[in-house]
């Protein structure tokens, strides 16, 4: 289902308002990165889309519209793009290994709207709040499934899966949320394999060293 479904529009087009609520948020996740959630305006937002203010609302009732349909984006990216990264991916090394690589590509093609999510989710009314953050868990369990895999495969020591999920999860954002630090230093690919390095490697099992190498 589309991730604009759920909010009416008065826009009967579905190809329209696709097109056509996809160039509204994406000018809301610039100034709500740039000016903060209260600070901005659906009149500085339909300044910046190049639109009118009465266009904006016939495709978006509020302001939260735009700021969970901007949140809800990012979430179902993850959910759609880490799967199709695994299709013919066997090994579970492997796979744990591209399930991150694609999260934090996501993430650095979604910067702003990373970084919003971090700032702004509390702004939601509590049930789109709960439905952000039930996609952040299920988002989750994808990267979980695969670390699953390498410990029951013997690859991985046991370990504490939520948690070390969290920890990947930390880390792809930060690419966003110290960008200015890390766009210094390292490529998306060369952060993502020090990533590894910290992340991965070190729960290894001598069988999963052996692949390693």
């Amino acid at each position: 289902m589309s991730s604009h479904a759920t909010v009416e529009a008065q826009v009967s087009d579905r190809q329209l308002v696709e097109t056509r609520r996809g160039e509204i948020v994406r000018a809301a996740v610039k100034l709500f990165s740039e000016r903060g959630y209260y600070s901005t305006t659906i009149q500085s937002i339909a300044r910046e889309a190049g639109i009118s203010v009465g266009l904006v609302y016939q495709y978006f009732r509020e302001k939260d519209d735009l700021l969970y349909l901007s949140l809800k984006d990012v979430l179902e990216t993850y959910e759609r793009e880490i799967p199709q990264a695994l299709e013919g991916v066997t090994h579970p090394l492997e796979r744990l290994r591209v399930a991150i690589r694609t999260y934090c590509r996501v993430v650095d093609r979604l910067r702003a709207a990373t970084v919003l999510t971090y700032r702004s989710t509390k702004s939601l009314r509590p049930e789109r709040r709960r439905y952000i953050m039930d996609g952040e868990t299920r988002t989750n369990r994808l990267l979980e499934g695969c670390l699953r895999e390498c410990v029951a495969e013997g690859f991985m020591h046991p370990v504490n899966g939520p948690l070390l999920v969290y920890q990947y999860v930390h880390f792809a954002h930060a690419w966003a949320l110290k960008r200015w630090a890390f766009k210094r230093r390292y490529t998306l690919e060369s952060y993502v394999r020090e990533g590894f390095k910290l992340l991965v490697d070190p729960f290894l099992t001598a069988k999963g060293r052996r692949v390693r190498r």
